[in-house]
């Protein structure tokens, strides 16, 4: 009696993993919506709390300067003086660039000197050879043919690891004959078998590329979620202006708070005046 015929609606083998990589697809294009949509949320939330409340602390950190200054200017105390000028270096404009590197500009930008001391470059980088296009295709040919990555065990690593080491030596010098050589070598040498990666190993690979992606956007979430004003849009997710107009109370109630005590400061006496005001002896 002879065997049946196969049944021809027998799962592959790879049929369990492809499905898995498509379900694995199509969640991380769902979370990487939710994480973008979420993104874009933090930022538009970001320029408005900047412009509606940006004026505010603004003007609680000039408030704050200047309450150190006064407290300073009627106590004399060094630590007081101190304070004052920290608080008021918060409130400074910055510097411009011309200020920042003064002596290290010239009428064109940077100098050749600051510029390398700012990218971690040498000043005078040496002068290096510049191969001719066919030095160029020849290191480019054996480079792909004879990638290290491409061997499929250790000795063939180790081979093709000394042979990239000569070929880069020699493209480094220009040397166009030695690399037309060195092709030769390689050509005329032992040509081990290069297995491509099998279905299922594309398929555990690509696997291993979305977890990796879905970890990467978990950690940018994170960050999102983390943040001031993403920590903002979570406290009020569905009204987050209502949110601005009660932060921007508590901001004005912190002016209002700041003016009467810098006002209280001022109408109290220097450190070098008497009771009533005068200068003492």
């Amino acid at each position: 009696m002879g065997t049946g015929p196969v049944d021809a609606a027998a799962p592959r083998p790879e049929e369990r993993l492809e499905r898995a990589v498509r379900a694995a697809e199509q969640a991380l294009i769902e979370y990487e919506i939710a994480v973008d949509t979420f993104r874009i949320e933090v930022e538009n939330f970001s320029r408005l709390h900047h412009q509606k409340l940006g004026p505010m602390y603004s003007r609680l950190d000039e408030l704050d300067a200047q309450i150190a200054e006064a407290l300073a200017a009627r106590t004399g105390n060094p630590e007081d003086i101190r304070k004052a000028d920290e608080a008021r270096a918060r409130v400074m404009p910055m510097p411009a660039v011309e200020e920042l590197f003064h002596g290290w500009m010239d009428g064109s930008g940077l100098f050749p000197e600051a510029e390398a001391m700012l990218t971690d470059q040498p000043v005078r980088p040496p002068q290096r050879v510049r191969p001719s296009e066919e030095a160029r295709k020849l290191y480019r040919e054996l480079a792909r043919k004879a990638h290290p990555d491409l061997a499929q065990d250790d000795d063939e690593r180790k081979r093709r690891e000394e042979f990239i080491t000569r070929v880069n030596a020699a493209y480094s010098r220009g040397d166009a004959p030695l690399l037309r050589e060195l092709a030769e070598e390689w050509a005329a040498g032992p040509a081990p078998a290069e297995r491509g990666p099998s279905p299922s190993e594309e398929l555990y690979a690509r696997l291993e590329w979305l977890a990796q992606r879905k970890e990467l956007l978990t950690l940018v979430a994170r960050e999102l979620e983390e943040g001031a004003i993403g920590s903002m849009l979570r406290i009020a997710p569905d009204d987050p202006d209502r949110l601005l107009d009660e932060i921007a109370e508590q901001l004005l109630a912190q002016v209002a708070e700041r003016e009467a005590e810098l006002a209280n400061l001022l109408s109290q006496p220097h450190a070098s005046e008497g009771p009533s005001g005068s200068v003492g002896a």
